[in-house]
């Protein structure tokens, strides 16, 4: 009996799932250490703008990457499904190098804006990072429909 899924598609979803972790502990790591040195008010009452304003922008950033990884990723994991549940094996050649390439450019993204968030290069990994994401999703569109 053969499978109908093609489980080397789906190594770069759980890579980018256990870079999200990396990015949980790293912001973890900094931020608790932070809300005890600068003295931050911790109030239920406070919108996340208010306690955000009292953490210094480089302990943010961690933050702010880790919420991202839980945004456009998750278009990646939902097409990575479709293209693992339809692929044929070599004939998923390109679009195992594309879903690598995606992870690749999301840690990347990373890196960048968790160490210095310099706006212009993390901008541009996001747009190549999204056009990886839009030929995966035209390539499991033309799977689906």
């Amino acid at each position: 009996m053969s499978s109908l899924v093609d489980p080397s598609l789906l190594a770069p979803v759980v890579a980018l799932n256990i870079w999200t972790f990396v990015m949980e502990g790293w912001m973890y790591a900094t931020r608790l250490p932070a809300v005890s040195k600068y003295n931050v008010k911790v109030d239920p009452n406070a919108t996340s703008a208010q306690f955000n304003a009292q953490i210094p922008p480089h302990i943010r950033w961690k933050a702010d990457n880790y919420n991202h990884l839980l945004e456009q990723p998750t278009q990646f994991y939902a097409v990575m499904v479709v293209l693992a549940l339809l692929g044929r094996g070599n004939a998923m050649a390109l679009e195992r190098k594309l879903a690598w390439g995606y992870v690749g450019l999301r840690v990347v993204h990373s890196l960048v804006q968790a160490i210095g968030n310099k706006i212009m290069v993390r901008f541009s990994v996001f747009v190549g990072s999204s056009a990886v994401l839009a030929g995966l999703t035209a390539r499991a569109a033309m799977l689906v429909f």
